[in-house]
């Protein structure tokens, strides 16, 4: 077990990535991990560095029994650089990401149930961006997603990028797109959909990385009670990062340049980790724990490093269910080797 322990402080506050599962079927980068009852889907990803054709496979991996099989599907789409969400409790929708040869906008949904691939279609009122890859679909309520990031076809690239709402709709197997505002060209960030502190809380969506810059931009501000979709209850871990963040253990920093690395909201925290540094000419892939605090206004950034260069991540998914925050996949410290391991973060208080 890797551990991240604070110089100079015997028995301080520290945290791990402690494994708990491997197997080669998980070994893969820049996939979808989404979590529907109880059980992980990994959707596609590149097999090796380098790799241009990602992968067609969907693994469902059993957080509880720690086992991991291929679902045989027809239709598996090959997607890399891709998101996806659960809807209806019942379809993995698959948005976007590189089919090996173009960006898509596209919308394929897996039917758990049937354990069938579907190509869903566009409305006649479909306003979808130019293409989309290394971006992000966050969930606002049961079939309704806010799509933030990257646009533009393989040799175009736009100086900005484009924030949508999108609305899906399993009865009718469609999809649309409606364009709500602009961001700054970003590519491999994160996004958080948080609760806004005071007596009435919001929420606010916050975009992280994927641009040379610490900010977070908020991509979406909605009044108390529009958001319907709440972040699975956690309140051991969250406990546990409350204290860590006082300990007084972690510098107030944070990730400068950061791109490929993770994102889950615990409670009123963004626990970030791992990514690759825009900043860096070599050494480029972290291994650092970030935590955002958004308990109080102005918001905190905590920066927990890590001297263990077995956890350097990129392309990888961090997964919360069950008061436990999963580490699935990405490429290791070489770029090119996909982490076969599932681990879960424990922290030492």
């Amino acid at each position: 077990m890797a551990v991240a322990v604070p110089s100079g402080r015997a028995g301080g506050s520290g945290w791990a990535w402690r494994p708990v599962a491997r197997d080669e079927l998980l070994a893969r980068a820049f996939h979808s991990c989404t979590e529907l009852r109880g059980r992980f889907y990994l959707v596609g990803g590149l097999l090796a560095g380098g790799a241009r054709e990602p992968s067609s496979d969907t693994v469902i991996f059993d957080p509880t029994g720690g086992q991991a099989v291929r679902l045989e599907a027809p239709g598996g789409p090959p997607r890399s650089h891709h998101d996806a969400a659960p809807v209806g409790g019942r379809w993995l929708c698959v948005v976007g990401g590189w089919d090996g040869s173009r960006r898509l906008t596209t919308v394929a949904a897996l039917d758990t149930e049937r354990r069938e691939w579907e190509a869903w279609t566009a409305t006649s009122g479909n306003c979808p961006p130019a293409g989309l890859s290394s971006h992000t679909c966050t969930l606002l309520s049961d079939g309704e997603l806010r799509v933030a990031g990257r646009e533009g076809g393989v040799r175009t690239q736009r100086r900005y990028g484009s924030i949508y709402t999108l609305k899906l709709n399993p009865g009718a197997r469609t999809y649309c797109y409606k364009e709500e505002g602009h961001t700054v060209s970003r590519s491999g960030h994160c996004a958080a959909l948080l609760q806004t502190p005071g007596p009435h809380p919001g929420h606010q969506l916050l975009l992280f990385g994927g641009c040379n810059s610490a900010e977070p931009e908020v991509a979406g501000r909605w009044n108390h009670g529009k958001i319907k979709e709440e972040s699975p209850a956690a309140p051991r871990l969250t406990e546990q990062l409350a204290k860590l963040v006082s300990s007084g253990q972690g510098s107030r920093q944070g990730p400068q340049g950061l791109r490929h690395h993770s994102c889950s909201v615990v409670g009123p925290f963004a626990v970030l980790f791992g990514g690759e540094s825009l900043t860096k000419a070599r050494d480029t892939i972290c291994n650092d724990l970030y935590i955002y605090d958004t308990r109080k206004s102005p918001s905190l950034w905590f920066h927990f490093p890590c001297g263990d260069r077995g956890l350097k991540r990129m392309g990888h998914r961090t997964c919360l269910w069950n008061d436990q925050l999963y580490l699935v996949g990405g490429f290791g410290e070489d770029g090119k080797t996909a982490s076969p391991q599932v681990c879960i973060l424990d922290l030492f208080i």
